[in-house]
C-alpha cells in the first residue's frame, strides 16, 4: 500500500477521470463476453484522411524524425497563423503560436504561465472535465457558473459578475461545447466581451476544437475575431484531434499575447519538448489541403445529430437543449432519486449501455451520450436506453 505522505498535495487533489472509469469497466465487461454498446468515446469514428496519412509517411521515408524545436515545426506555425488569420478573422503571427501535444497540453502550459496560488478561474458548468482538474495543477480554484437547461445553457452575464472579485484571473469559454454541443452566437459573445472590459484585469481562454462541427443552420465564431481590442487577453485552444479525425497524432495549438506564448514554450521545452515531428508535417497536410474530408464528416455528424435527437424526444422521462455543434447530446434525465453515476452503472450492468455521468461535467442530472459512432450502433445504443429507463 502507497503511503500518502509519498504523494504531493497536488496530485491528491486530481480525481481520476470518469470516462476512463467508465470505458475500463466497459471493456472489462466485454472481455467476459457481455454484448456491449458504447455511446461513451469523445473522439470520430473515421479514420484520418488519407493525404494526411501519406504526407506523414513521407516525411518518416525522409527522415522526419529527430528532435525539433520546442515551440514547434516553423511551418506548421506559419500554417496554423495564416488559418487563424484568413479562417478565424483572428490576425496572428507564428510567433502567437505554440504547437502542442494535443489541445490539452495547450490549456496546461497556458494555465501554468498565467495563473497563481490563490487566483480563481470562472468555468461555465456543464464543462469539458478536464478545466477544474488542469485550474488545481496550477494552484488555482475552480468557479463552476451555474447553466441551466431553462436558458438553453447560454452564459447568464449576470452570474459571471456575481462570481468576480478581485482573485479572478481567467475565464474558459468552449463553443461548440463539450457536452452540451451548444454553440455562442455573436450575441452571447458580444456580451462576454462587455464584462471583460468591464474588468480590465481578467484572461480569457477560448477553446475551439470543435469549430468546424457544427450543424448546417449554425455558424462558429472565434472569441478573438468579435473582439479585437481584447486581441492582447485572448487565448485560442485549438487542434486537429476532431476535425480531421486526429485524436492519436497529439497535434494541438495554443495562440495569443507573444509574451505569455514564449513562457509557455519555456515550460514545454523542460516537460515534453517538441510535438513529434513527422506527426506535425501531417498537421501541415491537413492545413494546406481540401477541407472537403472535414465537410463531408461535419454533414455524417448532423444526420446522426438529427437520429439520436428524435429518437430521445419520443422516450418519455428525458429532455435536452438541441445540440448545435461538436458529437454529443447531453440529456437530463428526469427519474427521481439517481444520481448519473449511478444511472449509467445501472444502464452498463443492466443493458450493455455505455454512456457518461453528468457529474464528470460539473451536471449530476444528465448524462452524455456521443453520437461519433455508425448509425446502426446509435439505434441499438437507443433501444438499450428506451427499455432501460422504460425499468424504471
Amino acid at each position: 500500500m502507497t503511503d500518502k505522505t509519498q504523494i504531493s498535495i497536488r496530485a491528491l487533489s486530481i480525481k481520476p477521470s470518469l470516462t476512463l472509469e467508465i470505458s475500463s469497466k466497459a471493456k472489462a465487461l466485454e472481455a467476459e463476453g457481455k454484448n456491449i454498446c458504447s455511446l461513451s468515446a469523445g473522439e470520430p469514428d473515421f479514420d484520418t484522411p488519407d493525404f494526411i496519412v501519406e504526407a506523414t509517411l513521407k516525411a518518416l521515408k525522409e527522415g522526419k524524425t529527430r528532435y525539433g524545436p520546442a515551440a514547434g515545426d516553423p511551418e506548421l506555425r506559419e500554417a496554423i497563423a495564416e488559418k487563424q488569420s484568413n479562417i478565424n478573422k483572428i490576425p496572428t503571427k507564428a510567433e502567437n503560436v505554440l504547437v502542442t501535444n494535443g489541445g490539452k497540453q495547450a490549456i496546461y502550459n497556458l494555465l501554468q504561465v498565467i495563473l497563481n496560488p490563490g487566483d480563481e478561474v470562472l468555468i461555465p458548468s456543464p464543462y469539458w472535465l478536464s478545466y477544474p482538474e488542469i485550474t488545481l495543477l496550477a494552484g488555482a480554484k475552480p468557479i463552476k457558473i451555474e447553466l441551466s437547461t431553462k436558458d438553453n445553457f447560454k452564459i447568464n452575464i449576470d452570474s459571471l459578475e456575481e462570481k468576480t472579485n478581485e482573485r479572478t484571473r481567467l475565464l474558459i469559454l468552449n463553443s461548440p461545447n463539450n457536452p452540451t454541443g451548444c454553440v455562442l452566437s455573436i450575441k452571447d459573445l458580444d456580451a462576454i466581451a462587455e464584462f471583460l472590459r468591464r474588468h480590465p484585469k481578467i484572461l480569457l481562454m477560448s477553446d475551439e476544437i470543435y469549430e468546424f462541427l457544427i450543424s448546417s443552420n449554425q455558424v462558429h465564431h472565434s472569441f478573438g475575431k468579435i473582439a479585437p481590442d481584447l486581441q492582447n487577453r485572448v487565448f485560442t485552444v485549438n487542434g486537429f484531434a476532431k476535425a480531421w479525425a486526429m485524436t492519436g497524432w497529439r497535434v494541438g495549438y495554443l495562440s495569443g499575447n507573444p509574451q505569455v506564448i514564449k513562457k509557455a514554450i519555456a515550460i514545454q521545452s523542460q516537460s515534453t519538448s517538441n510535438v513529434c515531428s513527422f506527426a506535425q508535417k501531417g498537421a501541415i497536410a491537413a492545413l494546406q489541403g481540401s477541407k472537403d474530408c472535414v465537410h463531408e464528416m461535419a454533414q455524417i455528424y448532423n444526420k446522426r445529430r438529427d437520429l439520436i435527437t428524435n429518437r430521445l424526444k419520443k422516450i418519455k422521462g428525458i429532455s435536452f437543449v438541441q445540440p448545435q455543434g461538436a458529437f454529443y447530446v447531453f440529456p437530463e434525465i428526469n427519474l427521481k432519486k439517481i444520481d448519473s453515476i449511478s444511472f449509467c452503472n445501472y444502464a452498463l450492468e443492466r443493458v450493455g449501455l455505455a454512456i457518461v455521468p453528468g457529474i464528470a461535467f460539473g451536471d449530476d442530472n444528465c448524462i452524455r451520450i456521443s453520437y461519433a459512432s455508425s448509425i446502426k450502433t446509435l439505434n441499438d445504443g437507443i433501444d438499450r436506453l428506451e427499455k432501460l429507463i422504460a425499468s424504471f
